[in-house]
């Protein structure tokens, strides 16, 4: 395996980012975005007009051309500061860039893609139902036709749909054939938000606080049966679109997020000890607390490395499920590691709201769950390998 510097482009992006961000999310306000779980729609609109949501769209629709790489670098840098940048900005780029850009039909990438360039339309996703989690081939949310084939109406309820109340389109993966085989009975949705019979109702968590979180309830909502994602085209091949590059993308933006919040408890830690003193001298100077920061370290740089490589993959068009899911599990329950090693260097200090590690530790817990878990990550891994069962 060879390696070579990070693309020139990619590290004066890194560069920017930090930048704006320590221009525009000061640690005061981050707290109070987390407070109120929200994001701040103007520091958004300043973030797009950068050009970053442009990073999933072809040129030819307004964009920068498909990297992928540098865009998950995006979402490791934001994550770095806040979730309050990165969770809209993977709303936006990536549940809507990604997903219209690799299977919109031609109408929908020229309306959309355009606007989402520009970060005017926001995206949320309706895949989880109250009694369907990971096995997202199961929904019992349903569209059907209607009579006259010009619009699907679609009844159902939607869990954990982040950001739906921000949201211009739930992207809803629907039964549409009751008689179809699994995998060919599946249908996505463009449901905009604004449409009768949606109804929302929060659900309240700890982690990851830059939207509030639903339940999506669907009650005989007529949409265009333009809005089936690829058009009528798209009808009942909800589940290639799901597991193609979409899903692939999926675990690579939940582990840079994860890489993001580890980062920074790192180098809060890292500051932290060199500074606090006790029992004579700085407790860097201790062989355990050494040992834990360097430990920290040592397993962030392997996530990063295991993280870009599968982003490096995805962006050439390789395959890369295995390599998706390696870095999805190892990332995600590594970086919980590193942010507990982190906190206990603080001791108490690092669950003191007065201090960001503490934000950090509510955060990294999530990401062993969102995005496929942990264990689900682990079956992927050994069915794409083909380990007897």
């Amino acid at each position: 395996m060879y390696f070579q510097d990070e693309p020139e482009h990619i590290t004066m992006l890194r560069e920017t980012l930090r930048r704006f961000v320590e221009a525009e999310a000061p640690r005061e306000s981050v707290r109070e975005w987390d407070r109120e779980c929200r994001y701040p729609k103007d520091v958004f609109r300043k973030l797009a007009d950068l050009g970053v949501c442009g990073l999933t769209v072809d040129e030819s629709h307004g964009g920068s051309g498909r990297d992928i790489v540098a865009a998950v670098a995006v979402i490791e840098e934001l994550c770095r500061k806040s979730t309050a940048l990165a969770g809209p900005y993977i709303h936006c780029a990536f549940y809507g860039g990604l997903n219209i850009s690799e299977s919109g039909s031609p109408e929908q990438k020229s309306e959309l893609l355009p606007r989402i360039v520009n970060g005017d339309v926001i995206f949320a996703y309706g895949l989880s139902e109250p009694d369907v989690g990971g096995e997202l081939a199961n929904v019992r949310t349903t569209a059907r036709k209607s009579a006259d084939g010009r619009k699907v109406i679609v009844n159902g309820t939607k869990r954990w749909c982040t950001a739906a109340k921000d949201s211009d389109y739930v992207l809803c993966l629907a039964r549409s054939d009751a008689d179809a085989p699994k995998y060919k009975n599946l249908s996505f949705i463009l449901v905009p938000t604004d449409l009768p019979g949606i109804t929302m109702t929060p659900i309240r968590h700890t982690s990851i606080r830059y939207a509030e979180t639903t339940d999506t309830i669907f009650d005989d909502v007529e949409v265009p049966i333009e809005n089936v994602l690829g058009g009528e085209e798209g009808w009942n091949k909800g589940w290639q679109m799901l597991a193609g590059p979409a899903l692939d993308v999926e675990k690579l933006e939940t582990a840079a997020c994860a890489l993001g919040i580890a980062t920074a408890a790192v180098e809060d830690a890292w500051q932290y000890a060199q500074e606090r003193k006790q029992f004579g001298g700085v407790i860097s100077g201790h062989q355990a607390v050494r040992h834990a920061l360097v430990d920290a370290r040592t397993k962030l740089m392997a996530c990063r490395h295991m993280l870009y490589h599968a982003a490096w993959l995805a962006n050439e068009n390789r395959p890369c499920a295995v390599e998706t899911s390696m870095a999805k599990l190892f990332i995600a329950d590594t970086t919980v590691e590193i942010v507990m090693s982190c906190q206990r260097v603080m001791g108490a200090y690092g669950l003191a709201e007065e201090y960001d590690m503490e934000r950090y530790m509510r955060d990294i817990v999530c990401w062993p769950i969102v995005g496929g878990s942990s264990n689900m990550q682990r079956n992927n891994i050994a069915a794409r390998l083909k380990l007897a069962s």
